[in-house]
Parts: structure tokens; C-alpha cells; sequence
């Protein structure tokens, strides 16, 4: 008993002692600085020259692409869990099984570009800068909470990212007005303004293509197609699943959607083509959720647990990309695992700040109304009582 027990002790504390030594053996590893990836080829729309069909990764750019998905991936699945237990409570869509949307859209542009988006916002949240305390924090309603607990899952904030957006297609035509704030101000900045395939039959995202080609605004117009809008299949609600060409007059390209370069190398094109002056342009993301439409939706009622256990195995997005990091020597398991234990760590403590920190005092009900306005009183739900509006 005496020599199990010595076993047991002398295993766990060889594991304390070797696991820091890790980072010294990963240190020495001969690891390639960057190699040259071929990627699918997008269907082009009212387009002579499209994006390139292979292009270089370096291995801190996949690192950094890395780490962000799987932050993005176990975010979720977090709120997933903290939703169930009752710390999130309302409306809540999550996107693991789109990260490579999210991290590619934003290694396409620039930090000074803009974007707007759906409720489906979590993933745009981190890329565009908040971190997972921020975000955890507002899905539960909390004083740390990037829009400080009043926004929830479904409107969310920051520097140059106007939101998670509740109506559905109804960020399309004010992305299209940040677009034109770009042109008229003479910035070169543009916005990107992201949809659904459900949102694409939105009378309101056809009048916005329309004003923006007219008055060639910088919008790059993406469509997410993850195949289901709510419950319901493209083929079912839609007579054109061609979302690259629902711009009629604007050029368009359909982009593989799990594959995070194939994005990032398409978003540079369309962001360029914006730039020059061209006007708009429209992006088709074929990708696919692993959730169903928000948690109130199983998800397998419309399609099948193997249809999703297929996309899961054969096309998920941080599986490809770790595929071919250690194919090409951009990195190798033990690395890895070792980044996976770090973004487990951040989530978790995230996740426990999210249930711990206060929440937002009634007297703060009318908070930041108006951006740069003096003090003013507001009349609450009473008559009688008044809350005080700061910037």
C-alpha cells in the first residue's frame, strides 16, 4: 500500500515539474516561419479576376488565428452551459461552427474599418476587441459587461463594431450608412455588414444594395449562409440560394466559409475592391452552426444529429486549420494542447467573474441615452420618480 501510494505521489509532482519545462522543449523546436496553402477557389459573380487561390500563412499569423477560434469555440459552449444553469437568461445565439468567419473577416481588414452584424455577434465581439470577460459579462447581465448589463447576448458593442443587432436584416441598411460616413468623411475606411441567409429576403437589404451601388459606397455586404434560417432550409424559404448574385448590379463572391483563409484572402479582395472605389460588393460565407438557431432551438428537428456530426468531422474550421499547422510545421500537438489549456483557463475564469460581478444599479437604468450629452432627467416606468441620463 505504502509503494502505491509513493508511486502516486512521485507521478503527480514529476507532471508538476515537467509540464512548465514544456514551453523550454516547444522553445527549441524547429518550427517552419511560413508556408504557401492552396485554397478553393471562389464562384465569382459580375467579376473578371477574383481572390488568389493559394496564398502564405505564417506561423504567428496561425497561432493568433488559433487561439482565437478556439477562444471564440469554448466561449460559446460556455454560454451554452451558463445558459442551461440560468445565469443567461433571454434571447442567446452562439456560432461555434462559424469561427473562421468571425477571425477571417477581421484578418481582412484593418482595426480603423468598421462592422455591424447580427444577433449572432459573439465570435465579431472578441475579434473586433472585447475580451471574454466582457462578453461573458454582458450575457449575464453584469456592471463589467461591455454595454455595462443593459445589452444582453443580442446588443453588444465597441470601438468601431455597432452591434448585435435584435431585427433581423435591419443592421444591412445602417451598415450601408456607416459605409457612407466613410465615403463622405474621406476616411479610405469601410464597413463590412454581416446577415444571414434567413435576413436575405429582407425587402430592406434590397434597398440598401440598391443606394450603395448608386452612390458607390465602401460596404461589403456578407451573407452568412449557414443553410438554415431558423429552422427552416435555404431550399424551403428561398428561390435563388445564389446569395452571391442577389446583388443583381453588384459584383459578388461565394466563399468557402470553414475555411479561415479562403476568408481572410477573400475579405482582402472585396475590402480592396471597396476601396478603389468600385462601390459595393457582396460576400457569400457557405459555413454551418453546430447550435441550433438560439437555445430555445434543439436544432435536430430539421436536420439530422448525423448531418451535424458529418459537418463536425469532415469540415470543421479549427480542425482544418490544425490539420494544416502541423502538416506544414507551423506548430505540433504538445503546442497545441498547451494553447488549449490557456484559452480553457481565460474562459473559466471569465465565466466566474460573469456570475460573481454585481449588477447594474437601478439609478444607472438611464445611462448613456445619448453619447457626449450633458446630464438630463429621464421618467422611469413611476410617474413620480425620475433617473438621471450620463454619458
Amino acid at each position: 500500500m505504502r509503494k502505491m501510494l509513493t508511486a502516486v505521489v512521485s507521478h503527480v509532482f514529476s507532471e508538476v515539474v515537467q509540464k512548465p519545462a514544456l514551453r523550454g522543449v516547444l522553445a527549441s523546436v524547429n518550427f517552419s516561419n511560413d508556408t504557401t496553402c492552396e485554397i478553393k477557389k471562389c464562384d465569382l459573380y459580375r467579376l473578371e479576376e477574383g481572390p488568389p487561390t493559394s496564398t502564405v500563412l505564417t506561423r504567428e499569423e496561425a497561432l493568433k488565428y488559433y487561439r482565437s477560434m478556439q477562444v471564440i469555440r469554448r466561449m460559446e459552449m460556455k454560454s451554452d452551459q451558463m445558459y442551461k444553469q440560468k445565469f443567461i437568461r433571454g434571447f442567446c445565439h452562439l456560432c461555434d461552427g462559424q469561427e473562421a468567419c468571425c477571425v477571417g473577416l477581421e484578418a481582412g481588414i484593418n482595426p480603423t474599418d468598421h462592422v455591424i452584424t447580427s444577433y449572432r455577434a459573439h465570435g465579431l465581439c472578441y475579434t473586433r476587441g472585447l475580451s471574454v470577460k466582457s462578453i461573458l459579462a454582458e450575457l449575464t447581465g453584469r456592471r463589467g459587461g461591455c454595454a455595462k448589463g443593459k445589452g444582453g447576448s443580442m446588443h453588444m458593442y465597441c470601438k468601431k463594431f455597432y452591434g448585435g443587432n435584435g431585427i433581423v436584416g435591419a443592421q444591412v441598411p445602417l451598415g450601408a450608412g456607416v459605409a457612407f460616413a466613410c465615403k463622405y468623411l474621406g476616411t479610405g475606411e469601410i464597413c463590412l455588414a454581416l446577415y444571414g441567409d434567413g435576413a436575405a429576403n429582407q425587402g430592406q437589404v434590397a434597398e440598401a444594395y440598391n443606394i450603395s451601388a448608386l452612390w458607390k459606397l465602401p460596404c461589403v455586404f456578407i451573407c452568412e449562409n449557414n443553410r438554415y434560417g431558423m429552422g427552416t432550409a435555404t431550399e424551403r424559404a428561398a428561390a435563388s440560394t445564389d446569395y452571391h448574385k442577389r446583388g443583381n448590379f453588384i459584383p459578388g463572391l461565394r466563399v468557402n466559409g470553414m475555411d479561415i483563409l479562403c476568408v481572410r484572402e477573400a475579405t482582402k479582395f472585396a475590402a480592396d475592391h471597396c476601396r478603389s472605389g468600385k462601390g459595393p460588393i457582396l460576400m457569400e460565407l457557405q459555413t454551418y452552426r453546430y447550435h441550433g438557431h438560439s437555445m430555445s432551438d434543439p436544432g435536430i428537428s430539421y436536420r439530422t444529429r448525423e448531418e451535424v456530426q458529418s459537418m463536425r468531422s469532415k469540415s470543421d474550421p479549427i480542425m482544418l486549420l490544425r490539420e494544416r499547422m502541423i502538416n506544414n510545421n507551423l506548430s505540433n500537438i504538445e503546442e497545441l494542447k498547451e494553447i488549449d489549456a490557456d484559452v480553457k483557463k481565460e474562459v473559466e475564469e471569465a465565466a466566474q467573474f460573469a456570475i460573481t460581478d454585481p449588477e447594474p444599479a437601478l439609478e444607472e437604468l438611464a445611462h448613456h441615452l445619448y453619447y457626449r450629452n450633458p446630464p438630463f432627467e429621464v421618467r422611469g416606468t413611476n410617474k413620480w420618480i425620475k433617473y438621471k441620463s450620463i454619458s
